[in-house]
């Protein structure tokens, strides 16, 4: 779990060590039972987080007024992908990343087994949303953005957002504040009668993708030169969308949250559509194409198949994104093993 960001707010303030006390001292945020639920909290979107967390998410992102469903679903992706075994070379643990440390003074048993336990996706998602209020509370008295201050507390220390009485002016805390923002926006549920904008990168990632039709699958093919310009499906979706200066993620379950999830009625030309396993689960999607209209998208289906135009419908239909930079720039990245590192800010637990 992030704490005490930045070496940056270190060298310049010594925040770090004092946030840490500051953490401790000031703020635990502690809750009598399970928080209740507010209607005007913004709602997780369809099939953003796996189905078993759901709940638990929607539950414990209303725990204080700072926070939100939408806003913990976003840091539990960024710290591991939803993966409740992840682990990171800091020795952070679980779903949420924690120290054994940090844990000790936040855990909480949200399970209801007696027990606080670093492994349990219950347990993490409960302490997640602990921690985050008690940051919030620490940082309750400085104007502006609330969410913004907890997150800038969450990524620098209370201290240091005191200091400056709202964000630090830290590149590695301001892009941690705007990622987790922008990537809540791919886990919000639209308004109802809401239409999402279209992407105006759209008829560029086309352009690209139409000019691979009848080109030779190739399991995992970017589209090089010494692969003979072939893809394979995520391969194609990340080349087309890099024609217009969007950097995707290069596996298909990574880019499913690189921006809003339009439904199925309000499909629109350059969105991204997806394929899965388990429909309760968009860690098992497997397959992605980029739609062009009329319930067709331009697709690199399978080996001995060339790029083609393909239905979307089918069993295995999931769901759509509709891609924007600032969602695109705000999913975490993986190591070479494919484990979530974090977002690129060069993040330091604590």
């Amino acid at each position: 779990m992030l704490l005490g960001k930045a070496k940056a707010a270190a060298a310049a303030t010594g925040a770090l060590a004092t946030g840490l006390v500051g953490v401790i001292v000031l703020g635990t945020y502690a809750a009598s039972g399970a928080p209740a639920a507010n209607s005007n909290t913004p709602g997780l979107s369809s099939r953003s987080v796996p189905a078993a967390f759901q709940p638990l998410i929607e539950q414990w992102g209303t725990l204080c007024p700072e926070i939100s469903p939408p806003m913990l679903a976003a840091q539990l992706y960024q710290e591991s992908g939803f993966d409740p075994a992840a682990r990171s070379p800091a020795k952070a643990y679980g779903l949420a990343q924690f120290l054994e440390g940090t844990w000790a003074s936040y855990g909480r048993d949200g399970s209801g087994d007696g027990k606080a336990d670093i492994w349990n996706a219950a347990d993490a998602i409960a302490s997640a949303a602990t921690y985050d209020c008690a940051l919030a509370k620490d940082v309750a008295k400085v104007p502006g953005d609330h969410q913004a201050n907890l997150l800038a507390a969450y990524n620098a220390g209370p201290y240091a957002v005191i200091k400056y009485n709202g964000v630090p002016p830290y590149k590695e805390t301001q892009g941690y504040v705007r990622n987790i923002k922008s990537l809540a926006v791919s886990f919000t549920a639209p308004a109802v009668g809401s239409s999402l904008a279209m992407s105006a990168q759209s008829a560029g990632a086309i352009y690209y993708a139409q000019r691979t039709l009848g080109t030779p699958y190739l399991w995992g093919g970017n589209g090089w030169a010494s692969q003979d310009g072939r893809f394979d499906c995520s391969g194609l979706t990340q080349a087309a969308f890099a024609s217009v200066g969007i950097e995707l993620p290069r596996v298909a379950n990574d880019q499913w949250n690189s921006g809003p999830h339009p439904s199925r009625d309000q499909l629109r030309p350059g969105d991204l559509v997806f394929f899965a396993t388990d429909q309760g689960d968009p860690r098992s999607i497997d397959h992605v194409g980029i739609y062009v209209g009329g319930g067709y998208m331009i697709n690199a289906p399978h080996t001995s198949a060339v790029i083609r135009y393909d239905s979307i419908d089918r069993a295995k239909y999931f769901g759509a994104t509709r891609v924007t930079p600032d969602g695109a720039v705000a999913l975490p990245v993986r190591n070479s093993e494919g484990a979530i590192t974090g977002s690129g800010q060069g993040t330091v637990r604590s």
